[in-house]
């Protein structure tokens, strides 16, 4: 089994999340990153992006996903994040952390998740 892995390291993105409302009502920014193991190794990619998990595509759908509705939890959101990347690209498996500035006197809040196909 292929450990062949594509990073995408923390994607600042805007989506309206939080428990309070008021806090949903305004855009506000998280960071998404994903590891992704391809169905395809990347032994026989032959070099041909067509043949690979579009990361450009990926990023795109990460910021889509995230703005498409509000949510009260960053739980909610690695979830829909997971479920959409296993529908949408050719993965074995996809793990998302998404991290929220929201305590004070801390960094952020990170939630991790793990999904399988």
């Amino acid at each position: 089994m292929s450990g062949d892995e594509i990073e995408i390291r923390r994607q600042q993105v805007e989506t309206h999340i939080g428990v309070p409302e008021g806090e949903r009502s305004t855009p506000q920014s998280v960071w998404i990153s994903v590891w992704m193991q391809p169905a395809q190794g990347f032994d026989g990619l032959q070099d041909k992006v067509g043949n690979t998990v579009d990361y450009h595509e990926v990023s795109l759908s990460l910021s889509a996903i995230a703005i498409s509705r509000p949510r009260h939890l960053i739980e909610t959101l690695a979830s829909d994040i997971a479920g959409e990347l296993l529908q949408c690209f050719p993965l074995k498996s996809v793990q998302v952390k998404v991290e929220k500035k929201v305590l004070p006197n801390t960094e952020f809040v990170a939630v991790k998740i793990r999904r399988e196909r």
